[in-house]
């Protein structure tokens, strides 16, 4: 490990892991395994577009330590996440042979590992399974925590479970080979921790958006660790969403899921519908009289300069409100949205009627 490597341990009694987050760690993919596990097969999961950037690099680690090692591509994209897909992983997983000492390695976005957690997760009752994220939203959030599923047309990752990996292996360098509207996504995520968790980070990002748009890597590690951070400690307080507290992370979500199956999922980037959905929330927030008008511009004016949208998608406002009725927070028929009470503070709140919901998507 390099002197600018950073550690950040995820304490959960036997499921315990370690992030490490480093600069050209990829190579290190193999080491990081071993040194957590004894492994002798390995089955790769990735899309198209990551297996010529960055895969192959990490299955020539793995191979370095006599681990074989099978390599399986998929689709890149949101439509990934689907029951055929993973019912196509299950049928290959088979053919080469994988028993319940095979690891699953994730090296892709939050696509690849949501959908590798999930796979790993059901096949022969759970396999051991690796996070190799390499897109800064993936980096930062999904990657973390141990939440996998796939969707259903109807409603985002309503099929899943938690499945925690061996451990985290985050390559910053990885994040070069990012479309700019893709690194952009990944900042949506960071600066929802900031809202929802720290005032701290959240003026950081607003002092350092240059740093963040030119991949500046002493600005990269230091959010990138932080938010790592930031996950775990409300992963290990509340792993599995029982005490309301793992909720919190859902800031702008449950406006964003909508926006993202209604507009067609991959027609709007999973961060550029939470940004939108991030100020709708704050809208709503301000409209319950829960923070002022001075926090929501703050919000706003921060997506903006960091490239992210903040208009509402043109969509049927009513279609708007049906489609975040299916979300997941949703019980016994009313509607639950995580909204901020002040800078570096969120929660969940209860009995949210659709009246208010439409006036915070007219602004």
């Amino acid at each position: 490990m390099s002197e600018t490597t950073r550690t950040v341990r995820v304490h959960l009694a036997e499921r315990s892991y370690d992030i490490e987050i480093g600069a050209g760690s990829l190579d290190q993919l193999g080491r990081f395994l071993t040194e957590r596990a004894t492994v002798t097969h390995v089955v790769l999961l990735t899309d198209e577009n990551v297996h010529r950037l960055h895969a192959m690099r990490a299955a020539e680690s793995l191979g370095q330590q006599e681990i074989n090692v099978d390599v399986i591509r998929i689709e890149p994209g949101e439509p990934s996440k689907s029951i055929d897909v993973a019912a196509s992983l299950w049928e290959g997983l088979l053919q080469l042979g994988a028993d319940r000492k095979t690891v699953v390695a994730a090296v892709g976005g939050g696509v690849i590992g949501d959908l590798a957690g999930f796979v790993a997760a059901t096949y022969a009752r759970g396999l051991r399974f690796l996070q190799v994220p390499t897109s800064l939203l993936a980096q930062v959030d999904s990657s973390v925590g141990g939440k996998v599923g796939i969707n259903l047309p109807e409603a985002k990752n309503m099929v899943g479970a938690f499945w925690q990996p061996l451990g985290v292996l985050i390559d910053t360098d990885t994040l070069a080979t990012l479309p700019a509207n893709e690194f952009r996504s990944g900042l949506a995520e960071v600066v929802k921790y900031g809202m929802i968790l720290d005032s701290e980070l959240f003026d950081y990002l607003e002092a350092n958006v240059a740093g963040l748009l030119e991949h500046d890597p002493k600005v990269l590690g230091h959010v990138i660790a932080r938010c790592c951070r930031l996950k775990a400690d409300v992963v290990e307080q509340d792993e599995r969403e029982e005490s309301g507290l793992r909720a919190v992370l859902n800031l702008g979500h449950t406006f964003g899921h909508a926006f993202e199956s209604l507009s067609g999922y991959g027609k709007l980037l999973h961060g550029e519908a939470v940004s939108i959905g991030m100020v709708c929330a704050a809208r709503l927030a301000q409209r319950l009289k829960r923070i002022d008008a001075q926090l929501t511009q703050r919000l706003t004016r921060l997506l903006e300069s960091l490239g992210l949208p903040v208009a509402v998608p043109d969509l049927d406002p009513k279609q708007i409100v049906e489609s975040m009725m299916h979300d997941k927070k949703v019980q016994h028929g009313a509607l639950k949205v995580v909204l901020p009470s002040r800078l570096g503070h969120a929660e969940l709140v209860g009995g949210v009627e659709p009246a208010d919901i439409r006036a915070a998507l007219q602004g």
